[in-house]
């Protein structure tokens, strides 16, 4: 006998996880091994494109709000996971609800052919779309352009014909008879309950998810995103590789607890506007430069070794969107060329006046001429740390403008096209600042508690910190004690003029609760900002401080015996 009960949408929808699941976990482990676009990522990188601007920093806004609310550690990195979980998670429901509409669509169909037509029409459906996004905006696929076809239409289609058959065995329970060899009796032999069959998918679904990530990890072939990195203690008098600072002489010392001075590599923030950094082969590469040009050219990465001065520069680079005491500002080494260089090079024509820059993840921004002309420091960059730029930092080339937040600064720079007018850039057209000028800022990193220092007269607590300018830099920084009168602290030579400056204040100690500001004035004597200023659209700004609780005086003088190795 077969009994017809039609699943509802809401067994769909369940199917329908459980099979995208599955889907996401193989389309992984196509990526990691064949170079195949992995499909999640690029729809939400896709739906990014098409947000409004203002929704899209709500969206930021709140992301930033939660990371720093459960201390989930370095903004940008805690923010650029999130984004990939929000992709898989926006993928998983997308497949299900598509499931699910269509188990509604079968239930209102009168014919009860147990066929995959209908599952087969929406795999093929599914997967060309997805693979229609995909080829607007993916950046990691290495496959030619028809396997990455055949297999995206592929697994969408075997993902529709499997909920299609799982359909049918929901809809069709079959009762059926055999004669037991021994009694000679029929019984009949009940199908599996739906409860059962559904446990059973789920349990093939987990494995086939295990086994593909699994597999996906261990042959992962994209290393450009965690090598090549350096570990550089805070007190290092040292870059990543190994040579001195320009400021290892400065006697003043930075208080315990200070951020490191000179960023280490993997440490350096990245916000970008992909899920994953474009994958450039450097053979490959060439820097497109056209338009108002007397010498259109296209450069190799050997080219602008070969053609172009090299120059080193230490540089502090700051996100538009961190906040005041954020952590999206680092401070490395940049080398590569003067971009006035470059421009003698290709002789931009009169009628040239600026120039329309794009990255490989079709960032753009547009750099005026004159602006080159006045700042000989404008420059592009080809190694951070005098390694090649990681494929996650920009690699093969980025460009530095001083005084200017990250956001005016493509990186996966593909193409240079010199125009006659202005335009507004990816982050512009999206209702962020046009000029984008460093604000002035400063920062208490520590409170040193920990790390009180005994003196003639008593003690005293470090207390330390950043100051940020831009290219404008930093002559003098004041530190106020619950609200009292703004005291001066020491400053540490910065490494270059583009830099930021590590300060100190000593602070004599009393017992109790404190709160420790401050603030700083730039080179031309320019207080920062006071006023409290979110980040959109021209950056934050505003006084930053923090709280500290001292020890007793009794705990200073007469500090607790060390436990033995026994009693702890």
């Amino acid at each position: 006998m077969d009994t017809i009960r039609k699943p509802t949408v809401w067994i769909g929808a369940l199917v329908g996880g459980f099979l995208t699941t599955a889907l996401t976990s193989l389309l992984f482990l196509a990526d990691q091994i064949a170079g195949l676009p992995f499909i999640p990522f690029d729809v939400f990188d896709y739906v990014s494109r098409l947000l409004p601007g203002p929704l899209l920093t709500f969206g930021i806004d709140m992301m930033v709000e939660m990371i720093i609310a459960l201390d989930m550690g370095e903004t940008s990195a805690a923010a650029k996971t999130a984004e990939q979980v929000m992709g898989l998670g926006a993928f998983l429901v997308l497949g299900a609800v598509a499931i699910a509409l269509m188990y509604g669509l079968m239930n209102r169909s009168k014919t009860q052919a147990r066929n995959l037509v209908p599952g087969l029409a929406l795999g093929l459906a599914f997967g060309a779309a997805m693979m229609l996004i995909s080829t607007q905006v993916n950046l990691t696929a290495t496959a030619s352009l028809p396997a990455q076809i055949i297999w995206v239409v592929l697994a969408f289609a075997l993902w529709g014909m499997a909920a299609n058959w799982i359909y049918n065995d929901l809809a069709h329970s079959e009762g059926k008879t055999k004669t037991d060899e021994e009694t000679g009796e029929t019984v009949t032999v009940e199908p599996l309950n739906r409860r059962q069959f559904m446990v059973r998918i789920g349990g093939a679904s987990a494995v086939l998810t295990i086994v593909g990530a699994g597999l996906g990890a261990l042959v992962g072939r994209r290393p450009g995103e965690g090598s090549l990195v350096s570990s550089i203690p805070a007190d290092a008098p040292t870059d990543g590789a190994g040579n001195v600072l320009p400021n290892a002489a400065d006697p003043m010392q930075t208080a315990p607890g200070t951020r490191p001075e000179y960023t280490p590599l993997d440490k350096h923030y990245r916000i970008d506007i992909s899920s994953r950094p474009p994958v450039i082969d450097a053979v490959e590469w060439r820097l497109e430069v056209g338009g108002l040009v007397d010498n259109p050219v296209s450069l190799s990465l050997q080219d602008l070794h070969d053609k172009f001065e090299r120059v080193d520069r230490f540089i502090t680079l700051s996100c538009i969107s961190n906040r005041i005491g954020g952590t999206l500002i680092s401070t490395i080494k940049w080398s590569g060329f003067r971009m006035k260089d470059f421009l003698e090079y290709v002789k931009p024509q009169a009628g040239a006046v600026a120039m329309k820059i794009t990255g490989a993840d079709n960032f753009d921004e547009y750099v005026m001429l004159d602006l080159v002309e006045a700042d000989e420091r404008v420059m592009f960059a080809y190694e951070w740390d005098d390694q090649p730029l990681k494929q996650k930092h920009g690699f093969p080339l980025r460009i530095f403008i001083p005084d200017r937040y990250g956001m005016k600064q493509p990186k996966w720079i593909k193409s240079i096209e010199f125009v006659d007018a202005w335009a507004e850039g990816y982050w512009v057209r999206r209702g962020w600042s046009k000029e984008a000028i460093v604000n002035t800022t400063s920062v208490v990193d520590t409170v040193s508690t920990d790390s009180i220092l005994k003196d003639d007269a008593g003690y005293v607590v470090p207390v330390g910190g950043i100051a940020y300018a831009g290219a404008k830099m930093i002559s003098k920084v004041e530190v106020s004690v619950n609200g009292g009168d703004w005291e001066e602290a020491q400053l540490r030579q910065p490494l270059s003029e583009l830099t930021w400056v590590i300060w100190r204040y000593d602070w004599r100690f009393q017992e109790g609760e404190y709160r420790f500001e401050v603030r700083t004035y730039d080179a031309d004597g320019l207080l920062q900002s006071l006023d409290s200023r979110g980040t959109r659209p021209d950056g934050a700004t505003g006084v930053h401080g923090k709280k500290a609780n001292m020890p007793t005086l009794a705990d200073l003088e007469n500090p607790p015996e060390p436990e033995t190795e026994a009693e702890s």
